[in-house]
């Protein structure tokens, strides 16, 4: 039995150290938002407006016009939409900063099934997928 439990230990944590962030076109987006995997847009405000929003996202801005952030504010606000071993897509305006977030959640933050919209919120524009405007 304490065999056993070492190697279900072993298996877990071998999984977790090599999960990596997974590139999602747009298809896969709503596939994965079919799914009940939430959908977290980490833009500011003055972008949600400029370009509106996916139907359904969780809007929680992570960089502020500067490029700060703060991770006692921001992790927590996550964690109530997706805990640390459930699937979530990440997107911002081109990829980039999402990229960047989801990496860090990744690698630091313990979660292990994130999903980076590639291209971001102008690629989902440019193939003619709908937005709504931020409530």
């Amino acid at each position: 039995m304490k065999k056993k439990l070492i190697v279900i230990f072993l298996c877990t944590l071998t999984a977790q150290a090599f999960a990596e962030v997974k590139e999602a076109d747009n298809q896969e987006i709503m596939s994965l938002m079919q799914s009940g995997v939430p959908i977290i847009d980490i833009r500011r405000a003055s972008e949600w407006q400029d370009t509106g929003v996916i139907k359904q996202s969780n809007l929680i801005t992570f960089f502020d016009k500067k490029g700060n952030y703060n991770l006692k504010d921001w992790l927590p606000k996550l964690k109530k939409i997706a805990k640390e071993g459930e699937p979530v897509i990440i997107i911002c305006r081109s990829g980039r900063r999402s990229g960047i977030v989801s990496k860090f959640l990744d690698e630091q933050a313990n979660y292990s099934n994130v999903y980076n919209a590639t291209g971001g919120i102008l690629s989902w524009i440019s193939s003619k997928n709908k937005t709504v405007q931020p409530n």
